[in-house]
């Protein structure tokens, strides 16, 4: 039988567990509130009160890379170096059990260990605390050194000192220095895009920091758990160039090579894919070196062959003799008499490089010899205004589809400004300016069958979620119809198996097409012609029969020979190793042999 008495400790024991467990569910449901229902709130009281902090979650830039995929440009992580002033002036202390501060290393003695992991002088970092104490006992913050590399970092942090920090930023470089740096353009130290494709694509290769927010004590050590990314890094994409970069690297020093043995002011190589209009290379001399784009001349820093048009000479007579063909004004059995210099319509004077007699030329035989007067004469069949819109349609007098950072459309004067002595400069390569890049487009499209592609220096952009954009165009246009495109084609073989520079441009096996040009240079103060100075070009395609690479060589001002046989030597070089860098098949027919003369 249970008493009163005995039912009494029991009654307390349950009530006392009761209280307890009411206690326990009460923490755990406030518990709940302040980690879950309202950790919002609780975290911007953190904020109010000054407990939160941020850091920056750095991205990093995209890459770019050539048509194989070698990086050509990627972003590395750089270092600057931060100290508190306050805490480094009393050295590294430790404590004892009992309390005692011992200081294990002066500050003099750990900036000499610092200053040698940076190849600096230890007076000039210690001077870095001292100064910043000197001026404020309280100081918290000083910089000893920004952009330290990875490996400088790592040494430094290996010290273990804890009042230095390391806040991270992305750097640039660029493994191959100059080869291709008059593509790829540079950017500044603050990372921000300048010049080149870094500037013309930094939509694709920008990238997007993120940040994290945290709380942390009094002391500065982060709570755990606390940290939250409000905003994702985000890196840039890959940039995907139509480059191949040991056929630039080759074709940069053979520009440089002969820009020197010429003595000309400055040179350029391009390579086009005849079939799809995709730069494989184009290098210039000089060039810039975008991982120190200082020690380059300002007006060298860029691509001067996208943005300075040139007289570009007598390769204009393939255009003009595509034009006549294309439009009906004359066939190719069509001959002029022409002696070397002549007076024409409206008192226009023509003269040819070298003195000859009248010569019943045909048209093969005005490319050939490269007769001023004689393509003048062809010329006189073609109404001026259908020789202006065929350029046109050949890309001349508009930017490429590049559309390179200060890229120039060159100079088309419209038929209203023509002159009698323009509307003949103009079918030779004089009284009009085109780009290299313009040039090429032209011979493009003449190798290409009478189609016009596109040029295109990027072959896509790759995001860092895989998205791929930034492909090229691949739609051409029609511009001669391929039976034009063919004869100006075997006329240009002729130029190359007939002409003065024959033997110096043959390539055993190889059909190849070529055409010189030779163009006055304008004094920008006067705005007349320069006396004996020069924009040499030769230009071609192999092999002729198939054509698959468009080669251009132009030299700025050569000095020792001041002719386009100035470029004959690189262009066989260039030509030579692009057939060979990409083993395209040797012809299997001889070039047919056109006459001269009617």
């Amino acid at each position: 039988m249970t008493t009163t008495l005995s039912r009494s400790p029991r009654r307390r024991t349950v009530v006392a567990l009761s209280v307890v467990l009411i206690v326990l569910i009460a923490f755990v449901v406030r518990l709940v509130d302040i980690q879950v229902v309202n950790a919002r709130e609780h975290v911007d009281e953190a904020l109010a009160m000054g407990l939160q902090n941020s850091r920056v979650e750095y991205a990093s830039r995209g890459s770019i890379v050539d048509e194989n995929g070698v990086t050509l440009a990627s972003s590395v992580h750089r270092y600057d170096v931060q100290v508190d002033p306050m805490l480094a002036a009393q050295g590294l202390v430790s404590r004892d059990d009992d309390g005692t501060t011992r200081v294990e290393a002066t500050w003099t003695d750990l900036a000499a260990k610092i200053a040698g992991v940076l190849g600096e002088d230890p007076a000039a970092v210690e001077k870095v605390v001292t100064d910043a104490v000197a001026a404020d006992p309280g100081s918290r913050y000083a910089l000893i050194a920004k952009d330290v590399s990875t490996e400088q970092y790592r040494a430094l942090a290996d010290l273990g000192l804890p009042f230095l920090v390391f806040p991270p930023k992305a750097g640039r470089v660029y493994p191959d220095g100059a080869v291709g740096g008059n593509l790829l353009g540079f950017v500044g130290g603050d990372g921000q895009a300048l010049a080149g494709l870094e500037l013309a694509d930094n939509d694709c290769l920008s990238s997007q920091d993120g940040k994290v927010v945290f709380q942390q004590g009094r002391d500065g050590v982060v709570l755990p758990g606390t940290e939250v990314q409000t905003e994702p890094a985000v890196d840039g994409g890959t940039l995907k160039l139509t480059i191949d970069r040991d056929l630039q690297w080759y074709m940069g020093q053979l520009i440089a090579e002969q820009v020197q043995n010429t003595g000309a002011v400055r040179g350029a190589i391009t390579v086009v894919e005849a079939k799809t209009g995709k730069v494989r290379a184009l290098a210039e001399y000089p060039t810039v070196d975008p991982n120190d784009p200082t020690a380059t001349p300002a007006e060298e820093r860029g691509s001067w062959a996208f943005t300075d048009p040139n007289e570009p000479g007598s390769t204009f007579k393939a255009l003009t003799a595509a034009i006549g063909l294309e439009s009906g004004a004359f066939t190719q059995d069509t001959t002029v008499t022409a002696s070397s210099s002549e007076t024409l319509r409206g008192g226009a004077r023509v003269t040819d490089a070298f003195a000859h007699g009248a010569n019943n030329y045909t048209l093969t035989g005005v490319l050939i010899d490269s007769s001023n007067v004689g393509i003048s004469k062809f010329a006189e069949m073609i109404p001026a205004q259908t020789r202006y819109d065929y350029l046109q349609k050949f890309g001349i007098g508009s930017t490429t589809a590049i559309d390179f950072p200060g890229e120039s459309e060159g100079i088309l004067h419209p038929v209203g400004d023509w002159g009698d002595q323009t509307f003949y400069n103009t079918s030779f390569g004089q009284g009009l300016a085109v780009t290299i890049p313009q040039l090429v487009g032209a011979y493009q499209t003449i190798a290409n069958g009478g189609a016009r592609l596109p040029l295109s220096l990027v072959e896509s952009c790759t995001a860092a979620d895989g998205t791929v954009t930034d492909v090229p165009s691949a739609e051409g246009q029609r511009v001669v119809s391929a039976d034009t495109a063919s004869k100006v084609s075997q006329m240009l073989e002729n130029v190359a198996t007939q002409g003065a520079l024959a033997s110096q441009v043959a390539i055993p096996g190889y059909r190849i097409a070529i055409k010189t040009g030779t163009g006055e240079k304008t004094d920008p103060t006067t705005g007349a012609y320069k006396p004996d100075a020069y924009f040499t070009t030769m230009i071609g395609f192999a092999p002729a029969d198939d054509p698959q690479y468009i080669v251009s060589v132009n030299l700025d001002e050569p000095r020792t020979v001041k002719s386009s046989a100035a470029a004959a030597p690189a262009f066989q070089k260039a030509l030579t190793q692009v057939l060979k860098n990409y083993r395209v098949i040797p012809s299997g027919t001889t070039s047919p042999e056109l006459p001269k003369f009617g």
